[in-house]
């Protein structure tokens, strides 16, 4: 029943994560184990692509093979590794298996085995049970025949990524049909994805980009995935904080000087643009240039050429722009800040970056991310969070979005340690140490009266009601590839009724 199962899905036409996600559940219901993962190989780190079983974060964590011995067995074998109950490698997913909300759950038996394709080394299949014993020499055989199909299913991907990329480099000739990079824009909510696809599609149009979005969520990787992906991939993306350019040295930052154009020129110096010259030019934070620097920088874009300070004769480039912004540049015009003319050369084709509020749960893959960071960095055997952590970081409104986040799970990695927390022990991480606001009608601490405790006790039941709220409506939004109307029939709701809850939960603007 499960080589049945798993053929029909295999041949069937499906998206290429719900293929390995479909594959990887029904290899824990055929093992009757705790959870799968299904990692692939990216420069010396094994990164899971599907897990079940796994708390959500594990999809977020990159698990360096020289810093986990038992992953590094695996790879290392063709053959199915069995590990003993009492082995006394780490098992990288202790405190990750997810079977008891709140609890970290100790990994009892472990197997796993290399994946191949074409001959080279892919990633690997790994299962976990939390019972000893659960795995036996039958199992070992079994993986290994199941192996192969899996690595069929990651073929059929390959190919299936490989066409489409071919039909997208007959309609832009000359966009690359490069592997996938290692993954630098985590995260796997509808809003993201849809971002992600027309990226891509815009990365083989020669055109500017106006990146904009608030501050802290990622506009410089989301730029270099622009670089990587266009036909000036092999040319240097050079990258310029406008921010950080006095006004005085902004010209010759961009442009460049001859000797002696200004006081402190000792020597010829090229600038920004020509360093970009046949690449990519990042204008990060581009709002905050001065009007006569504006000007000037218009006035490259339009000739497509630049001056060097002190210097007569004009230097052509072939740069291709992409420009980044955490201001309403639009508003910025209006006010007499920022020219019109430039604007609308700059915002060619206009991308908005998503809030980290907006992105749903992709918070706990990104803390996922972070939390494997500081487990490396801080030398401990396991990092998670709690389920109220989780619930915490899910409710948070996210102002510095990204880098926040980033900052919260170091805090918090930190404070468990300075109250006690032993580096060998799973460490759960409370809501605590994430120092973040009580949400409004949270309550700080216990009641000082008796009088106030039934309206403590009320308060604490109308939050378990709304974060109930709040998991259903990801729930059926993740189900529904994030469209409100379909959520709306799942959930056996009236659309403009759900939009009201969502409004209210804090999931949507306006509420």
């Amino acid at each position: 029943m499960l080589d049945e199962t798993l053929l029909a899905d295999l041949v069937a036409d499906l998206p290429s994560a719900v293929r390995l996600q479909r594959l990887v559940r029904t290899l824990r219901e055929g093992f009757r184990c705790g959870a799968v993962c299904l990692l692939r190989l990216e420069e010396g780190s094994l990164v899971p692509l599907a897990v079940d079983g796994l708390v959500r974060e594990a999809l977020g964590r990159r698990f360096e093979v020289a810093q986990h011995p038992r992953l590094a067995t695996i790879l290392a074998s063709r053959r199915t590794t069995l590990f003993p109950p009492d082995a006394s490698l780490p098992d990288p997913y202790d405190g990750l298996v997810e079977q008891q909300p709140g609890q970290p759950l100790h990994v009892h038996d472990c197997m796993g085995i290399s994946l191949h394709v074409e001959g080279e080394p892919w990633g690997a299949l790994t299962l976990d049970a939390l019972e000893a014993g659960t795995f036996g020499t039958a199992d070992r055989a079994a993986l290994e025949r199941y192996a192969l199909l899996v690595e069929a299913a990651v073929r059929v991907s390959r190919l299936e990524r490989d066409l489409r990329a071919l039909r997208m480099a007959q309609q832009e000739s000359g966009l690359p049909l490069a592997a996938p990079e290692a993954r630098d824009i985590l995260g796997h909510s509808a809003e993201l994805q849809r971002l992600l696809r027309e990226l891509d599609v815009v990365a083989g149009v020669d055109l500017p980009v106006l990146l904009s979005g608030e501050t802290g969520v990622g506009k410089e990787l989301f730029a270099r995935r622009l670089h990587r992906r266009s036909t000036r991939h092999a040319a240097p993306l050079v990258q310029v904080n406008c921010a950080a350019l006095p006004e005085s040295l902004a010209e010759s930052e961009l442009f460049g000087h001859v000797k002696g154009a200004f006081s402190g020129a000792t020597a010829e110096r090229a600038g920004r643009f020509e360093a970009a010259d046949g690449g990519t030019l990042l204008l990060d934070e581009v709002g905050e240039l001065s009007l006569p620097v504006q000007a000037k920088l218009l006035r490259a874009l339009q000739e497509g050429e630049v001056q060097r300070l002190g210097e007569d004769v004009p230097r052509r480039v072939d740069v291709r722009i992409i420009a980044a912004t955490n201001r309403q540049l639009a508003e910025a015009v209006r006010d007499g800040s920022f020219r019109a003319d430039l604007y609308h050369r700059l915002s060619v084709y206009p991308v908005a970056i998503p809030p980290l509020r907006e992105r749903g749960s992709d918070v706990l893959v990104l803390a996922g991310h972070f939390l494997e960071i500081n487990r490396t960095r801080l030398g401990v055997r396991s990092l998670r969070l709690s389920a109220d952590a989780e619930e915490m970081l899910l409710a948070y409104a996210w102002p510095g979005n990204v880098r926040e986040l980033e900052h919260v799970i170091s805090r918090a990695a930190i404070k468990a340690l300075s109250h006690g927390a032993r580096r060998d022990e799973i460490i759960t991480l409370a809501p605590a140490w994430l120092d973040l606001p009580v949400p409004e009608g949270g309550g700080g601490g216990a009641p000082e009266a008796s009088e106030h405790a039934a309206e403590v006790a009320a308060s604490s039941l109308r939050e378990s009601v709304e974060r109930a709220q709040r998991r259903a409506i990801r729930e059926a939004l993740d189900a529904c590839d994030g469209r409100w109307a379909a959520a709306a029939r799942r959930l056996a709701l009236d659309p403009s009724n759900l939009h009201k809850l969502a409004r209210r939960l804090g999931l949507k603007p306006g509420g």
